[in-house]
């Protein structure tokens, strides 16, 4: 089956098949075995052909918040028909929300400021790791929810961007 995702601005194009214990990434002529499972402790652990890793995953919707190796990962899962509005001139999310549950390390923006599609809006802490919160497309801020410090839960309104104006 074919996918694509977005890693930072970078869109990647990959198919996934079924294995007899798990499933193959294709990319391209590269051909990878992938499992992800969950152990009784509740820790996770990726495994990437003969390589096994922890991680720990947060989702939300369509974007998966993947920390791995030290860093932290945000990814979105493009669906074909969402891909084309956007190609077509469709309009990106204007509310931006908390992936987890956390609290606000920095907050680079601020109600009234242009931002451009992957500037920082803010770095959120969870589960003493970092992550960084980009601007989904270019707009302007609208609002700013939350100041460095204050806690947030799970799918709390962290900002929000003013829609897209169409041109004519």
């Amino acid at each position: 089956m074919h996918h694509a995702f977005k890693l930072g601005d970078a869109e990647h194009n990959l198919e996934l098949s079924r294995s007899a214990s798990a499933y193959r990434l294709h990319l391209g002529e590269q051909v990878v075995d992938v499992d992800l499972k969950t152990g009784a402790d509740g820790r996770a652990w990726l495994t990437l052909g003969e390589r096994h890793i922890e991680v720990v995953i947060a989702t939300r919707g369509d974007d998966v918040f993947v920390h791995l190796d030290g860093e932290a990962y945000q990814l979105r899962y493009q669906h074909p028909l969402d891909r084309l509005a956007a190609q077509a001139g469709g309009s990106a999310e204007d509310h931006i929300r908390a992936p987890m549950p956390g609290s606000i390390v920095s907050v680079s923006v601020k109600a009234g400021d242009a931002v451009a599609k992957g500037q920082t809006l803010l770095v959120m802490e969870s589960m003493k790791m970092e992550t960084t919160i980009a601007a989904p497309r270019d707009g302007t801020v609208a609002a700013v929810t939350y100041e460095k410090g204050q806690t947030f839960d799970r799918d709390a309104l962290l900002l929000s961007l003013e829609p897209m104006e169409k041109k004519s």
